[in-house]
């Protein structure tokens, strides 16, 4: 942990032109260095620098599309990203096993694309009121594991309130993303959130993300349908719920269903 975030530390801290290489605006870009992120939908800009890696499991070729500087980020970030997935699919079977579901359920293609992993960095902010470290979302991912900075910043929606996750030392925050939610009908729920700037100190964050391949099918799991608990929302292929997402801009409303009658 402490390594992985010196890493991000000193990435951030290179001078520009090396960063340069990795810069793209295209969203659909695996591998890149990003800052002032623009969705899709409604053209914002924030108030924060990220770079996004895709790893295979195991990492293999994969970490030769990542940045060489700083020399030891390629190694670092590669036993960070087995060591954090480990966590989150053990996590995942124990979901599954207070839940009644099989225990490798998540196993297959519903875990089983590349790891994406996160380097965010949110500068110091001349004026807060103005600029936002990040939107407020649910993570289109299947869980998230995010290693906070001891800077606060990050905040949950609870009862239409806006609350600070008070980062505990040594911790992750675990974000249950929307395709869980799907999985489950509704059972466990994505925590929209989001991220505030600060006006005098630097934040960063490291997110570990377990996502679906492309062509699974997400929808909700047998186990947790019958007469009196239909299906909430229909099954979209994983391609069709990032494509859905975008345009609802952090919405479901697009595949929930209603009950037949």
């Amino acid at each position: 942990m402490r390594n992985m975030e010196a890493v991000c530390r000193e990435f951030f801290a290179l001078p520009a032109a090396d960063k340069a290489a990795f810069y793209s605006g295209d969203n659909n870009m695996t591998n890149r260095y990003f800052s002032g992120s623009t969705y899709e939908t409604g053209g914002n800009k924030y108030w924060m620098d990220c770079l996004r890696l895709g790893c295979s499991i195991p990492v293999g070729d994969s970490k030769n599309n990542w940045p060489h500087k700083p020399p030891n980020l390629r190694e670092v970030i590669k036993k960070y990203t087995m060591l954090t997935r480990d966590v989150g699919m053990e996590l995942l079977r124990l979901l599954c096993e207070a839940m009644g579901l099989r225990p490798d359920y998540f196993e297959g293609d519903l875990g089983g694309a590349d790891v994406i992993v996160t380097l965010n960095h949110y500068p110091a902010c001349p004026d807060p009121t103005t600029m936002i470290g990040l939107p407020p979302h649910c993570d289109r991912n299947l869980l998230s594991l995010l290693l906070p900075s001891a800077v606060p910043g990050l905040q949950i929606s609870h009862n239409g309130k806006w609350m600070n996750v008070e980062p505990l030392p040594n911790a992750f925050i675990v974000n249950f993303g929307l395709p869980l939610e799907v999985v489950t009908n509704g059972m466990l729920k994505s925590i929209e959130h989001r991220v505030v700037t600060n006006a005098t100190l630097p934040r960063m964050s490291l997110g570990t993300c377990i996502t679906p391949t492309k062509d699974c099918l997400i929808a909700p799991a047998e186990e947790f349908l019958s007469d009196e608990n239909p299906p909430r929302y229909r099954g979209v292929t994983y391609r069709e719920f990032n494509h859905i997402h975008s345009i609802a801009k952090f919405g479901l409303s697009s595949v929930r269903t209603t009950r037949q009658t």
